[in-house]
């Protein structure tokens, strides 16, 4: 048989991998002619082996010659199948787009990373020191009951908010102090307003006693919820928190039905928007700061994403629903 021939005659990889198995396999052409060994008289083994091994040679470079050709020639033929017109692609149709969270993240800090605030981070999994004691929370505190923290075996938690970051701050660094910081916090919440794990900002500013009032802290925080929002009213409610004393909850006029009553803000023409105040002299006392004073305040991201981009479900922005993820493309 003319293994050579078959050899040039085969059009694709599929067939000579075939004659591979046929020719070179264990059960092949150039096994039974090597088995013909035995059956050659001892003075003609020699000279029939050495004929056998250059003629074994010469098939097997041109069948390597033959897969050459043919694998060049089908890579080619799938190249040119595969092929697309790259003037014909629509960039608008797989055009991906930021998340809302992570867009509403990124204008607040833009906004107050131009104000020369520092961006600061901090540890995920906090000490009960630096998320509650050192913000004046004590151990008899209600937020600090299990239902509204996550804890760890070893007494550690997850953090409930990033105010633990500016306690860090202070307690590496002097005074002035102009800051914000950011990151997911964790609380046992669940419905369509919260979920257990959302994105916060908190800023600090901390500067000599008398330098900072609540003056500072109002003229700063309407600007940046105009920069948020546009043209809205700005109203401080005299509120509660354990670290800052005076403390307030900003609301701003509904941005929907400019203050006539809607759902979004319960017919009442406010939506409540961020909590802020004076830091508490027993935060400052925490982390031996003296004849300073200071304002602070938390902004929840998902709720400014929900009114920028009129969503009504908190929970939807962390479904990954293509379908909402898409209308901000």
């Amino acid at each position: 048989m003319d293994y050579k021939k078959q050899i040039d005659n085969a059009t694709s990889s599929k067939e000579l991998d075939s004659l591979k198995i046929a020719i070179f396999g264990k059960k092949g052409f150039l096994a039974s002619e090597f088995a013909k060994m035995k059956s050659v008289a001892n003075d003609q083994k020699a000279s029939f082996a050495k004929e056998l091994n250059i003629f074994k040679q010469e098939l097997t470079n041109h069948f390597e010659q033959k897969l050459e050709q043919i694998t060049s020639k089908e890579l080619q033929e799938k190249l040119e199948n595969e092929k697309i017109d790259a003037s014909k692609f629509d960039y608008k149709s797989e055009l991906g787009a930021i998340h809302p969270v992570s867009a509403t993240l990124n204008k607040i800090i833009d906004y107050f990373a131009r104000l020369n605030f520092s961006i600061e981070e901090g540890p995920i999994i906090e000490d009960e020191f630096h998320n509650f004691e050192a913000l004046n929370l004590p151990v008899f505190h209600p937020a600090r009951d299990m239902q509204d923290t996550f804890y760890c075996n070893d007494g550690n938690l997850l953090r409930t908010h990033t105010s633990p970051a500016q306690i860090r701050k202070m307690e590496n660094s002097s005074t002035p102090i102009k800051m914000i910081a950011y990151g997911n916090v964790f609380r046992r919440d669940f419905d369509i307003t919260h979920t257990p794990m959302f994105t916060q900002v908190e800023g600090l500013v901390v500067a000599k006693k008398g330098e900072i009032t609540f003056a500072n802290l109002k003229h700063d925080l309407n600007e940046f919820l105009k920069h948020m929002f546009g043209d809205v009213k700005v109203r401080f409610r005299s509120s509660y928190f354990p670290f800052t004393e005076p403390s307030a909850e900003v609301d701003i006029s509904c941005p929907f039905c400019k203050q006539k009553g809607c759902q979004v803000c319960s017919k009442t023409g406010w939506i409540e928007i961020l909590g802020s105040g004076i830091v508490n002299q027993n935060v400052f006392k925490k982390v031996g700061y003296e004849d300073v004073s200071g304002y602070a305040f938390g902004i929840g991201v998902e709720r400014i994403a929900m009114l920028t981009h009129n969503i009504k479900d908190l929970r939807s922005l962390f479904e990954n629903d293509i379908r909402l993820l898409e209308q901000f493309r």
